[in-house]
C-alpha cells in the first residue's frame, strides 16, 4: 500500500484552515451535550413505525416536491395561509440553501455572537463574509450594535435563533422588530427550539415580507431522521428551491415524519416533560455553590464554572457528556451547556457537577 500524501492544494485555503464540526463519542456516556430528545417511542408507535417503514419503496426516488406531506406540515405546524415551505436534509442544509442563493459577490451574512456556529460555517463555505456582533454579557441583544452592524454592512442574509444557542435565552422581540425593519436583505428567525420555548414568529409572516422561519423536527423528537422546513413568501422559496438538491429528503424521512405527524400528541407531551424537567434542572443548578446558570426557553440550559476543562473531564470520568463551550466566543468564558435529560439523568448530572466543583451532596 503507498504511502505518498496527496497534494492538496487544490483545496482552497480557508476550508484546509479551519476544523470540521466535532461530534465527539457519547458510547457508554450519558448523552446530555447535543439536545437531543432522550424519550423512545412508545412500543405500539414503534411498530407502526416499522410497518410504515416497511411498506416504503426504496428503489424509488423520492418526491422532489412532496406536495402532499407538505400540506399536512402546514396544517400541523400553523402555517399561515399563502406561505410556502421548503423541506431540507435538516435545518442546516436550509442555512446553507438559503446563503448560498444569495451569495453574490462580497455578500454578508450576519448575526448576534455567540450563537449557532452552521450560520458563520455555512457563510465561510459559500464565499460569504460573515460579521457576528457581540450579545451583552447577560446575551441579550445589543440593539445599538446590531442596527449599526446592519447600516454599515448591509447583509443580504441576518439570522436571528430563537431562542438563541448556545444561551439558550429569548431575545426582545421589540429589538428584532427593529431588525426586520432596518435589514435590506432576508431575516431568517431560527426556532429550531420552538417545543420547549413556545413562541413564534409564525404568525407574523404575511405582515413581513423579509421574514423568514426556519424550523426542524429534530428537537421535537426526531433528530435521527433529519428534517427541517423553512417558511416564507411564495417568491422567496421559488428562488431558494432553485438551489435545492432534488432528492435532497429521503424516502424513510418522509414515511417516519408523516407517521408522527398523526401523532404529535406524543412528542407534545414528551416537549412538556423536558420543559418540567427544565426547570428542576434550572433550580439545582441555582442551588448550586460556585455554578451560575443563565436562564433557559430552550431544552438545554447554560452555566459558567471556574475551571471549565476540569469540570467538563470529570463529569466525562464520572459518565457524563456535555458541551464544552468555553472557547467558543469570549463571552462564554467559563461556560459549559447541559441539555436537559430525563429526571434520573438529570439527578445523575447534578449530583455529578457537585462532586466535581466539590460542593457537598
Amino acid at each position: 500500500m503507498s504511502t505518498d500524501r496527496p497534494d492538496l492544494s487544490a483545496l482552497r485555503d480557508d476550508v484546509r484552515a479551519i476544523s470540521a464540526y466535532p461530534v465527539p463519542s457519547a458510547v457508554g456516556l450519558i448523552k446530555l451535550d447535543a439536545m437531543e430528545n432522550p424519550f423512545p417511542l412508545p412500543p405500539g408507535l414503534m411498530q407502526q413505525l416499522g410497518e410504515r417503514l416497511g411498506r416504503t419503496a426504496l428503489n424509488r426516488y423520492p418526491l422532489s416536491d412532496p406536495k402532499g406531506f407538505k400540506e399536512r406540515l402546514a396544517r400541523a405546524m400553523g402555517v399561515p395561509a399563502g406561505m410556502s415551505l421548503m423541506l431540507g436534509n435538516g435545518s442546516d442544509e436550509l442555512i446553507h440553501l438559503v446563503i448560498q442563493a444569495c451569495a453574490r459577490p462580497d455578500a454578508v451574512v450576519l448575526s448576534p455572537s455567540p450563537g449557532f456556529v452552521m450560520y458563520e460555517m455555512s457563510a465561510c463555505f459559500n464565499r460569504c463574509r460573515y460579521v457576528g456582533v457581540p450579545l451583552k454579557a447577560d446575551f441579550s441583544l445589543d440593539a445599538p450594535a446590531l442596527l449599526a452592524a446592519i447600516a454599515e454592512h448591509r447583509p443580504a442574509v441576518v439570522f436571528i435563533a430563537h431562542p438563541n444557542n448556545p444561551s439558550g435565552n429569548l431575545f426582545d422581540r421589540a429589538v428584532v422588530e427593529q431588525v426586520l425593519r432596518a435589514a435590506p436583505g432576508v431575516v431568517v428567525i431560527d426556532e429550531a427550539y420552538l417545543p420547549f420555548a413556545q413562541d413564534t414568529w409564525m404568525p407574523e409572516l404575511p405582515r413581513r415580507a423579509n421574514l423568514l422561519v426556519l424550523r426542524t423536527m429534530s428537537k421535537l423528537g426526531l433528530a435521527g431522521i433529519r428534517l427541517g422546513y423553512l417558511v416564507g413568501h411564495p417568491d422567496w422559496i421559488e428562488q431558494f428551491d432553485k438551489v435545492r438538491p432534488p432528492y435532497n429528503v429521503n424516502v424513510l424521512t418522509l414515511a417516519a415524519a408523516d407517521l408522527m405527524l398523526e401523532n404529535l400528541p406524543v412528542l407534545d407531551g414528551q416537549a412538556a416533560t423536558l420543559r418540567a424537567e427544565r426547570g428542576k434542572l434550572a433550580a439545582a443548578l441555582a442551588a448550586s455553590p460556585g455554578v451560575l446558570a443563565f436562564p433557559s426557553a430552550a431544552n438545554f440550559i447554560l452555566f459558567r464554572v471556574n475551571r471549565p476543562d476540569d469540570v467538563f473531564a470529570g463529569l466525562r470520568e464520572r459518565g457524563i457528556l456535555i458541551k464544552n463551550v468555553s472557547r467558543m466566543h469570549p463571552r462564554l468564558e467559563g461556560c459549559l451547556r447541559v441539555t436537559v435529560g430525563t429526571a434520573a439523568e438529570n439527578q445523575t448530572f447534578i449530583k455529578a457537577l457537585r462532586a466535581v466543583i466539590g460542593t457537598p451532596q
